[in-house]
């Protein structure tokens, strides 16, 4: 299939290793999936250096490249391997483990990328290409169909994050050493960043999960140009609208997101937004999910102005909205 042949160049080999020993609290018994998904998990855990391998995709010609955090955050010496064999060491330009992504750099030029697709055009039964080093067998490409959009699994667990989950699901199978590899469309444009599997037994199941591209670019541009993201935060506490609330409420369309609560100091305050009020669309793009409202305004800038479609008493509005800044 002539997409593989142009992803596979694009797609790396990461070794990743920690050199000094760190005791960790995190016990061998955590569910987390990326736990099953890469390597040695629990290295930390008995107070030994971890190690592991996963995959990464050739993000710019000069060197930049992206894969998963969970891949590289616990390692200091970080191997790369082109699909011509050829191999650098790599630094950490920066990470956001909130999405579960990190950017490496490598000293090298000309390299082959890909050609981005639009993942919120993505369809659901569309056909799609897995690329990545599973087991540690070089370049393996697999194949599916996007079964879901907007997923959230629980994969990035930290209480103290408000992590961003709204995943791609597809059907083609990866399995561990999958992570941080390729996930394209079939015109062999790139679509998202393999990134979980949901499985009780550390292999392919069934379904895995990809982050979407829209989500990766908008990071990556951040982390490459600035070090580090800055986050956009609408400010608001949500809740679906389910039934009941439609019968009360005496409403005529079912889906959306109920602004229960409005954050002192937050963009959707200044704007005023108000609670009850049923947010429905984001820049025109349907919203019916706390996952998909997560990653619609996870990929606006600070100072953005983005039109938030709202229902409220009665009638259908759209108030502009500037983007500020997650507070730290």
């Amino acid at each position: 299939m002539e997409a593989a042949k142009i992803v596979t160049p694009t797609v790396v080999n990461i070794e990743a290793k920690q050199t000094k020993a760190v005791t960790s609290s995190r016990k061998p018994n955590s569910s987390s999936p990326f736990d099953l998904f890469f390597g040695d998990s629990y290295g930390d855990y008995f107070n030994v250096p971890k190690q592991g391998t996963g995959s990464g995709v050739i993000y710019a010609a000069d060197g930049y490249i992206v894969t998963n955090n969970h891949v590289v955050e616990f390692a200091d010496d970080i191997t790369v391997t082109l699909s011509d064999n050829r191999s650098f060491k790599a630094q950490k330009v920066g990470t956001y483990p909130e999405a579960d992504l990190a950017i490496l750099k490598i000293e090298a030029t000309g390299l082959p990328t890909l050609e981005l697709a639009n993942s919120d055009n993505a369809l659901v039964g569309e056909w799609v290409l897995a690329v990545g080093n599973p087991f540690n067998l070089i370049s393996t490409v697999t194949a599916g169909i996007i079964s879901a959009k907007g997923r959230d699994i629980n994969a990035i667990r930290d209480e103290s994050t408000t992590a961003i989950e709204s995943f791609i699901q597809t059907d083609a199978a990866v399995n561990p050493g999958n992570s941080g590899g390729a996930l394209v469309d079939a015109k062999g444009r790139l679509l998202g960043i393999n990134t979980a599997i949901a499985t009780q037994t550390g292999t392919f199941s069934g379904y895995s999960f990809a982050i979407p591209i829209n989500l990766v670019k908008r990071i990556a541009d951040d982390i490459i140009e600035n070090g580090t993201y800055q986050r956009a935060m609408l400010g608001v506490t949500i809740f679906p609208l389910d039934n009941e609330y439609v019968t009360e409420n005496n409403l005529n369309f079912s889906q959306g997101l109920v602004v229960q609560e409005v954050i002192d100091g937050g963009s959707a305050q200044y704007a005023g937004l108000l609670p009850k009020d049923i947010i429905v669309a984001i820049n025109e793009k349907p919203v019916t999910s706390f996952p998909e409202l997560q990653e619609a305004i996870s990929t606006t800038k600070v100072n953005e102005v983005v039109k938030v479609k709202v229902y409220r008493a009665g009638d259908f509005e759209e108030v502009a909205v500037k983007m500020l800044a997650q507070k730290q």
